[in-house]
């Protein structure tokens, strides 16, 4: 019979028990669930509402439990619905009488939630240590590159040559993002909702100061109804990992382009990188294809528990037992997929030689040509026009920009000068972008200084 059973004349049957059971999901939490019963029965021999001689055979207890649950002996049992049931039962078959006094002035609701709340922290832990890890793997490429010129896209066609490592940096920048997201849902679990009980608080004298300060949380819920039901910080969490796996996603897209022979602009180590079952000469670029399909089911899991929380009422509801599985399932799955990007980042090949040559070529020089006629004083929109004259000449004769003569910038607008020609070099188009976060090379450097001091200000967090 199930520890709440006194009021029932019959036992749940096999297949209710096995569907309403969250055993399987939650038991990762045995860690949370021990340490929260160790600060409940301390507190509750401070405030002397039990004995100092029964507080110590609960400690004792569960430390056995735990110890067993860590060398794989212990035998979890469905019929025992979740963890919090399993190690109680555990505990009062072990020491009796004093094991079932653990749970007084303590509900499942507060110690579900508190057990929640402890393995977010931790899974937000995990999460930013791989977010700066990666971000080390991108700022580590970036300075290897300095001052290596690529094309840079819009619409995935050829816009202006930027520098690789301000590329690098744009990713750089959103996982910065990410990791402020982390820290967030972070602080935001870190909220201490022990000694709410069911829902309405308890009348027993408890010391939630006490508890809270002892589980590492930085404060106490300051309303007990909102503790039990509050779920928004697995959503804070689930948002967060969500985002952070679109920022992946896009930048496995870029890494499996890139990585064709149609860019030939990487080439991925073996150590990511997949061969075919029936073609000797591929290399699938699978990894990078795996985080960006897995891209869907974060965001998934994070849609999921904003259905399971839109129109609940206060206070508990079974409903919310739907909580972790996602919420698990969503930060495993970013922890695995970040690392595997750093490894890929770190590993790939530039081919710097390809990067420049295509950033040649597109008419990238095009807005700078039709900047320096503005500079001479001619309106922007005849200038675009006059620029967009010269780049039809040059598709009709197969050359670039930097292949037409003086004599034929001069016959489409009497304000070119000889200068003109320096200024179609690429190393003239990306230095001339020197304003704060632009492409340019002492831009960029500055980025790069800038981006150190941010990763090392994020990694003293950790």
């Amino acid at each position: 019979m199930a520890l709440w059973s006194g009021r029932f004349e019959g036992d749940v049957d096999a297949f209710t028990q096995s569907f309403g059971a969250s055993l399987g999901v939650d038991k990762v939490m045995y860690k949370q669930d021990i340490a929260g019963s160790l600060a409940h029965a301390r507190m509750l021999a401070a405030c002397g509402i039990i004995s100092d001689a029964d507080a110590g055979q609960i400690v004792a207890g569960l430390k056995r439990i735990e110890e067993q649950i860590d060398a794989g002996s212990f035998v979890f049992d469905v019929a025992d619905e979740d963890i919090h049931m399993a190690i109680e039962k555990a505990l009062i078959e072990d020491i009796g009488d004093a094991g079932a006094r653990l749970h007084t002035g303590r509900s499942r609701n507060d110690q579900a939630a508190t057990d929640t709340r402890l393995y977010a922290k931790a899974l937000n832990a995990l999460l930013m240590e791989r977010n700066c890890a990666l971000r080390h793997a991108l700022l580590d490429v970036a300075i290897a590159h300095p001052g290596l010129i690529m094309p840079g896209y819009t619409h995935l066609q050829h816009a202006q040559p930027v520098l690789f490592a301000h590329h690098m940096l744009a990713y750089f920048w959103m996982f910065c993002r990410d990791f402020a997201r982390l820290k967030y849902a972070y602080n935001a679990a870190d909220v201490s909702p022990l000694g709410c009980a069911a829902l309405a608080g308890t009348s027993y004298p408890l010391d939630r100061n006490m508890t809270a300060e002892e589980l590492g949380f930085a404060s106490v819920s300051p309303n007990s109804l909102d503790a039990v039901s509050d779920r928004d910080y697995i959503l804070d969490l689930e948002y967060a990992c969500a985002v952070s796996m679109v920022h992946l996603s896009r930048l496995c897209e870029e890494l499996v382009l890139w990585s064709s022979t149609e860019f030939g602009f990487i080439t991925l180590s073996d150590s990511f990188s997949t061969g075919s079952s029936i073609m000797p000469q591929k290399k699938n670029p699978d990894f990078a294809e795996l985080i960006r399909g897995k891209t869907g089911r974060v965001v998934g899991d994070l849609v999921a528990m904003l259905v399971t929380l839109k129109a609940l009422p206060l206070a508990y509801n079974k409903d919310l037992q739907e909580d972790k599985e996602g919420c698990f399932d969503a930060t495993e799955t970013l922890a695995s997929s970040l690392h595997c990007m750093a490894g890929m980042i770190a590993g790939m090949q530039v081919h710097a030689e390809v990067l420049y040559s295509q950033a040649k070529k597109g008419f990238s020089a095009a807005t700078d040509v039709a900047d320096y006629l503005v500079r001479k004083g001619l309106p922007f929109r005849q200038a675009h026009e006059i620029v967009g004259g010269l780049v039809l000449l040059c598709e009709k004769q197969g050359c670039g920009l930097e292949d037409l003569g003086l004599a034929d910038f001069q016959q489409a607008c009497g304000l070119f000068e000889a200068d003109i020609m320096g200024l179609l070099e690429l190393e003239a188009v990306v230095a001339a972008r020197a304003t704060f976060g632009g492409t340019g090379y002492e831009a960029v450097a500055m980025q790069l200084e800038g981006a150190k001091q941010r990763l090392a200000k994020d990694s003293a967090q950790l």
